[in-house]
């Protein structure tokens, strides 16, 4: 099954470049609330200060470069390197980098190194070679003003979120045709001249500080299609952040990493100039794909480069006909792997982490032809209401090395109150996979056998589990939905859909049936099998209806796992033709072993959908509708939402011809 896009009107080739209009993106969901209540600065640290104590930055630690050399040489080259990426992008030279505390003591200055990516005038002397820089180079976890159980807790600044509507893309001539542009794409574009503008700024701002961080770190851990990225901060916690989420070389690995494949350069502290074209905000997130660069001003929210670097794999692997997943992946002891798709609240990092499951990552993956790779070498968990009954593996992972952000604790014990919202809702702990107890090492396993998509549905009319075709796990894939629930966000009194391609459109390059495409043929090769697992209410909307628990759905997500749902027998309900296991029938149910176990699992397995149908248990009847008029209405006005957001990707067409997309439109409700 190809998975190449053609024809389309929005496919056609982008040839206008001198006139492109700036404006702002629609639709984009943030993880949560981008910023906070506060009106300043002193404002948002008195919401953490009132029960807490301010952090000191991280103490430095030796590393060295190219190990076939002397200890003085691999020492130079290795400044080096980091001396042309923080060379000035106009002025050609780079800072005199200084291993070592430049207020006494042995130190090395290295000689300024013109940037590779521009022939620029050589200046003998500029004023970004002035400063020295007490260069921290690939720190080891370390710090002050711990929490009680010695993770890292720090503040992100006034941004507690991503912000999508102020990240750009440069587009030329390469990215032009490449990318996916217009109508419903997270891609807003900017000039290259732009681009070198807001690069320039946070180069020079990084060169007038005392520290900069620089981490060199691997993405995907997939050896044949690793990436090397370098990263170039000026906050302690971030260059623990990324120590933490991406892949950490070895002393080896480090000795002979070389150049770079990706270089981010993150300036969140200074703000952009506001004036400069294409630019909304004090905030700017840039790539550049051409010139394999992110920049970043107005914004210290460490998510930011996480994402950033995701967007960048997005990118990449496709062309390496790898498939880039939002998605979290565990393997059971016989080796079958699950993948599990879902946007924020669904469940995606609480599911995929299971006790009786090896956890191969949480968020980011790859499927190419030798099975999955994880791309991080950490977890990003939200941990806003964290308890250690629910969640114990998240629990137990917030320790030494874990930087907890945003989060408020008391200043004497300093105990983290995970119920407390006073900076953002948006909380998170990052840390180290291997903080995980059961996690497979190196984060790789074979090819999937099911395809788990995760929505959470406020409007209480999506069966809990139900058993998709091919078309119908692409349809639902392009879809990604979700839906907020009232009280979650300001504004919101009652349910409402929220759609994101590929279930995570924020971070996508291309288009989302470029995706789709390719995950229908991998599933097809590999015999995987598609499923849609409500992780929302049932019996009613939110407000009327009951919230699926978490251990019934962990129940259903087990009988997925041990192939005792594939075997039931299914009926498909109306409007949205989705097939549901038999209350009555199938291997799952006759087992006698197993009916005790599937005593409550009943309960969330026959969801409203079937109210028509005869029960006997009161456990049943007390899921249905009470009003089975409203629940008519509400699965039509869903299925309406569903198609009106779907109306976007019908103008591409997926392989030579148009089957395959036909397909897809008529997996869709039908009403």
């Amino acid at each position: 099954m190809a998975g190449k896009e053609t024809g389309g009107a929005s496919a056609a080739p982008r040839t206008p470049l001198k006139s492109i209009l700036t404006e702002k993106a629609k639709g984009i969901p943030h993880d949560v609330d981008g910023t906070v209540k506060a009106q300043t600065l002193d404002e948002l640290h008195s919401l953490q200060r009132k029960r807490s104590a301010p952090t000191t930055p991280l103490q430095g630690s030796k590393a060295t470069a190219f190990s076939n050399l002397s200890e003085d040489e691999r020492q130079r080259l290795q400044l080096q390197s980091i001396s042309a990426s923080l060379a000035s992008g106009t002025r050609g030279t780079g800072p005199k980098v200084v291993r070592g505390d430049p207020r006494g003591g042995k130190s090395q200055a290295v000689a300024h190194v013109a940037h590779q990516h521009l022939e620029a005038p050589l200046i003998s002397v500029s004023d970004s070679a002035l400063k020295f820089t007490h260069v921290l180079y690939n720190l080891s976890p370390g710090g002050s003003f711990l929490t009680s159980t010695g993770a890292l807790a720090t503040l992100s600044g006034a941004k507690t979120g991503r912000s999508p509507r102020d990240k750009r893309v440069v587009i030329d001539e390469i990215t032009q045709d490449e990318l996916w542009w217009g109508k419903g794409s997270p891609n807003i574009e900017m000039d290259e001249h732009t681009f070198m503008v807001n690069r320039e700024r946070a180069v020079d701002y990084l060169n007038s500080l005392e520290k900069v961080f620089v981490n060199d770190q691997f993405l995907n851990w997939d050896p044949k299609n690793r990436i090397k990225v370098r990263i170039v901060s000026c906050r302690a916690y971030h260059s623990l952040f990324m120590h933490n989420m991406c892949i950490r070389p070895t002393t080896e690995e480090l000795e002979n990493f070389g150049t770079p494949d990706f270089t981010i350069y993150n300036a969140g502290q200074f703000p952009c100039n506001r004036y400069t074209h294409y630019m909304t905000s004090s905030t700017s997130i840039d790539i550049n794909l051409t010139r394999k660069e992110m920049v970043i001003l107005g914004t210290q929210y460490a998510g930011e480069m996480k994402k950033g670097l995701f967007s960048l794999m997005h990118y990449l692997m496709p062309k390496r006909q790898i498939l880039s997943l939002h998605s979290g992946c565990n393997m059971g002891k016989d080796g079958d792997v699950a993948l599990f798709f879902g946007l924020s609240g669904t469940g995606k990092t609480t599911l995929s982490t299971d006790h009786n499951r090896f956890l191969i990552g949480d968020d980011e993956h790859c499927w190419s032809d030798d099975g999955v790779s994880n791309i991080e070498g950490g977890c990003y968990a939200k941990c806003i209401d964290l308890s250690k009954e629910k969640e114990a593996d998240i629990w137990n992972a917030i320790k030494f090395g874990t930087v907890l952000e945003n989060v408020v604790f008391d200043e004497h014990t300093r105990e983290v109150d995970y119920s407390d919202k006073s900076v953002t809702e948006n909380t998170r702990a990052a840390y180290p996979i291997e903080f995980i107890p059961n996690v497979k090492m190196p984060c790789v396993g074979p090819h999937p056998k099911n395809v788990i998509l995760l929505a959470c549905d406020a409007f209480g009319v999506l069966p809990p589990v139900s058993k998709l075709s091919l078309a119908q796990t692409m349809y639902h894939f392009i879809s990604g939905y979700t839906a907020l629930v009232a009280g979650t966000v300001d504004g919101i009194k009652e349910p409402t859909a929220t759609f994101s391609a590929c279930f995570g459109a924020a971070f996508l390059m291309l288009h989302p049936t470029r995706y789709a495409a390719m995950l229908a043929e991998k599933m097809q090769k590999h015999g995987a099998t598609g499923w849609l697992v409500n992780t929302g209410w049932s019996g009613g909307s939110s407000g009327s209806g009951n919230r699926i628990k978490l251990p019934y759905t962990r129940k259903i997500i087990d009988s997925i796992h041990s192939g005792s749902l594939s075997n039931a027998t299914y009926e498909k309900t109306e409007v949205f033709g989705l097939e549901i296991p038999q209350r009555d029938r199938g291997s799952a149910f006759r087992n006698p072993a197993s009916r005790k176990r599937c005593k409550f699992l009943l309960a969330n397995l026959f969801s409203s959908t079937f109210f028509g149908f005869k029960r006997t248990r009161s456990i049943i009847h007390a899921l249905q509708w009470a009003d089975k008029e409203a629940y008519k209405n509400t699965l039509l006005k869903l299925a309406g939402l569903f198609k009106n957001n779907f109306e976007t990707f019908t103008e591409y067409k997926i392989g030579d011809d148009n089957k395959l997309t036909e397909e897809i439109r008529a997996a869709g409700p039908t009403f």
